[in-house]
Order: structure tokens, then sequence, then C-alpha cells
């Protein structure tokens, strides 16, 4: 029995202390963004914030977080129940899972696959299925009309970012996570990428409805949309969900675009710096722009949107597959 308990219960617990030291870092950074961003827009907009609940506010989302939990959940009367209460577990589930292959240093990820990359975008495209579930199983029209507006609209931009991560992938010759961090050690892919950069980027804020793409719980005519009949903690779990798909696409640019780990120069005293410090600066400036973003563009109309998505970006992400393919063959620069 000993030596049944130790070939498989002590690997199993190591691998559950592995995961975590990622989910509850990855809380507490779901918490503190949901401050920061409340803190980053007062203060462009002239206003404190919050500042009341301990000092400079720094308590203010646990006690959100507290104020959630303790509130009554109401489950509408003709509701699906079943579909109704998993939505939320299904996209706060998947704003988890995609950080089993990200890579915050070298050697720090739980698995380290060769089609990382696959598994990413596999798991940032079921992310429109929670919100789909939310708006048929309210049973209510602006839930649905909703989740019809967030299906199509991750639907268009999942296909400019797939084109992407293609450039991307042809550069480097690797579906592995850390083979593309590792093939930035000369020059991070925002350089010589930049249109792709900049495409990732704001597909990346359509992906997760945020500002100026927020038309799946645009207040004004949704009254919210989607979650418009959720409380308490359910609503808690698609608001975790939606922060913690921000840090999952900001973090994929930085594995992309900006050399992941590595230092900015190869200069020895920044050698010095822990890579998961590089990573965690990184990850907030890009989360710093969907803040800076959502303070300072209004919203799109649909119609802006979808032209956006399929006559501007998906035209020019696919001619820069071609131009980067071409370009690889002409000089001869196959990913070694």
């Amino acid at each position: 029995m000993l030596e049944i308990w130790t070939d498989y219960a002590w690997p199993l617990i190591w691998i559950i202390f592995k995961i975590l030291l990622i989910v509850i870092p990855l809380l507490i950074a779901v918490a503190y963004l949901t401050y920061a961003e409340r803190k980053v827009i007062g203060s462009m907009q002239l206003r404190m914030g919050p500042n009341v609940v301990g000092p400079f506010g720094l308590f203010q989302p646990f006690a959100d977080g507290l104020k959630l939990l303790v509130k009554e959940s109401i489950i509408p009367t003709g509701s699906n129940r079943v579909v109704f209460i998993l939505a939320p577990m299904l996209t706060f589930t998947l704003g988890l899972v995609g950080w089993a292959v990200i890579p915050v240093a070298d050697g720090w990820v739980l698995s380290d696959i060769n089609v990382g990359i696959l598994y990413l975008f596999a798991v940032s495209s079921l992310g429109v299925y929670g919100i789909i579930m939310a708006g048929w199983a309210s049973n209510s029209i602006y839930p649905f009309l909703g989740a019809l507006r967030s299906a199509a609209q991750m639907v268009s931009y999942e296909v400019s970012i797939g084109f992407v991560i293609v450039t991307v992938l042809l550069a480097v010759g690797s579906l592995n996570m850390t083979d593309i961090v590792m093939a930035q050690q000369k020059v991070w892919f925002f350089i010589p990428l930049f249109p792709m950069f900049v495409i990732f980027l704001i597909s990346g804020l359509a992906e997760t409805n945020r500002a100026p793409f927020d038309l799946p719980e645009a207040e004004a005519e949704l009254v919210s949309g989607y979650n418009v009949e959720y409380s308490a903690m359910s609503f808690a779990l698609f608001f975790l969900g939606e922060y913690a798909n921000m840090i999952l696409i900001s973090a994929m640019t930085v594995i992309l675009f900006l050399g992941g780990w590595l230092p900015p120069f190869d200069l020895a005293f920044l050698n010095w710096i822990p890579g998961v410090i590089w990573f965690s600066l990184k990850v907030s400036l890009i989360l710093f722009v969907f803040l800076w973003v959502r303070a300072t563009l209004p919203r799109y109309r649909y119609d802006q949107l979808m032209r956006l998505g399929w006559k501007v970006f998906l035209p020019f992400s696919l001619f820069w597959v071609v131009v980067t393919a071409g370009a690889i063959v002409a000089f001869d620069w196959y990913p070694k």
C-alpha cells in the first residue's frame, strides 16, 4: 500500500500544488485588475476611484467579492436551470485552463506541450459557448441578443487572430510556446511583424468583449446583455472570467510579440532580474492598454465592428501571411 501511495499519490499532489501556484496568483491578479481599472479610469476622468475600503482602497476587490458571495442567487422561472448555472462556470473555467501551457519564465510552465499554441487557440475559441449558453438559458430577449452579438463578434475576430498566429509560427517553425519565446532572443517579433502585433492587440479587445467592442453587453440598448439575468456569484464568475481572459490574451501577446520573459536588452544587469518579473511587467503594460482604450474610445456601431473584422483585418492579415511566407522563401530565412 505504501508503494502504491508513493507511486501515484505524490505525483498527483505535486501536480495539484503546481496548479495552485498558477491559479491563486491569477485570482489575486484578477481581483486587483478590477481595482486597477477603476483607479486608472478614475484618474483619466479626474476622479478618486476606490479610496475608502483599506489604505488607498486596496481592500475594495475583497469587499466586492464578499458582497457577491453573500447575496442571494436568483434563477429566472422560465430559464433552463442546468444550463443557466453551467454557463458562468464554463466561462470562468476556460479563463483558467489556458494557463496550463503559458510559460511565465524559462522552465516555469505546467505543461510544455509541443502544440501549446493550438491548445491556447482552441481554449480561447471555446469562450463563446459560455456566453451563448447564458443568453439562451436566460429565456429573455436581451440576454439572447447579447449572446448572438457575442457569437458573431468572436467568430469574426478569431479568423484574423488565427492568421496572426500563423504568421508568427512561420517565423518560428514550432508550435511550442517556449520555442516561440526563445526565437525572439535577437529581436522581438513586434518589430518585424508590427502590423500583425496591432491587429492581434485590437482583435484581443474584440475577443474579450472589451471597449470599444463591448457590444454584447451594451448597457444602452441591451441592459447589460447576456448576463442581465445573473446575480450574486453566478454574475461574479462571468466578471472573473472576463478579466481572466484579458490577462490570458495579454500573456499571449507578450509571448508571441514581446519576447515573453526575455529582458528588453542583452545587458548583464538586466539578466539578474528574474524572467517572471519581466513577464509580469509586460503583461501589466498590455493590460494598461486595455484600460486606457476603455477610458478613451467610444463604443463602435455593430456594422462598424463587422466591417473592421471582415473587410479590413481579414484581408490584411491574409496578405501579411503571404508576404511573410514569401520573404522567408525568397531570402532563405527558414527557422532553424
